[in-house]
């Protein structure tokens, strides 16, 4: 988990929606629940949000035992969301929306607490770790990173997809070209039939 968040002090103030601030988790847990609208979170130029983003959850401070003598406080943030997302389908380009929800159980610790340890005991099970600079974290961040993990590695737009021709670009799906037939390298006509054996 690569998230590293440098507190508010460090954001624009419209980005700044929900901090999770340290010294008011020292005070009491806090309970969250969200409906971020599309364009706040930056998901990257391949992404678009169509639906509110809802979260609900909860944040609070674990203490743990890192060494001898020492104790730290991370934060443990415990949650799910869901929402509607666009992106392009890996053959034919055309856009493909498609529901990502998942739940999350994660660790973010102070930045260098982990410096020369090799072992340590994560109070959480089998939470994932991050860290965290600053007074605390935005929980937009952490969410930005969560909805990204959960998106398939390959969107299709369906299964059978046909792409777009290698030599005149024209989606297959809707239209068939006028180009004449790839002649197949016959380098690869070897493992083309190892393939079919091994599918048998």
């Amino acid at each position: 988990m690569g998230l590293l968040s440098k507190g508010l002090g460090s954001v624009p103030a419209w980005e700044a929606k929900m901090f999770i601030s340290i010294h008011e988790l020292e005070l009491h847990e806090i309970q969250f629940s969200e409906h971020i609208k599309p364009d706040v979170i930056d998901f990257g130029s391949d992404v678009r949000q169509k639906t509110p983003l809802k979260t609900s959850g909860r944040a609070a401070l674990i203490s743990e035992h890192h060494g001898r003598n020492k104790d730290i406080e991370d934060i443990r943030l415990v949650g799910d969301f869901s929402t509607r997302l666009e992106s392009r389908c890996a053959r034919c380009l055309e856009p493909v929306q498609q529901d990502v929800k998942n739940s999350f159980d994660l660790i973010y610790r102070p930045l260098g607490s982990d410096a020369g340890v090799d072992e340590r005991s994560i109070g959480g099970g089998d939470a994932e770790i991050g860290y965290y600079q600053g007074e605390g974290l935005l929980l937009e961040d952490v969410l930005r990173e969560q909805v990204l993990l959960a998106l398939p590695l390959k969107t299709l737009c369906r299964e059978d997809c046909k792409g777009l021709c290698p030599g005149c670009g024209s989606n297959m799906n809707n239209e068939t070209c006028n180009c004449p037939p790839q002649v197949e390298d016959p380098r690869w006509t070897a493992l083309k039939d190892l393939r079919d054996k091994l599918n048998q």
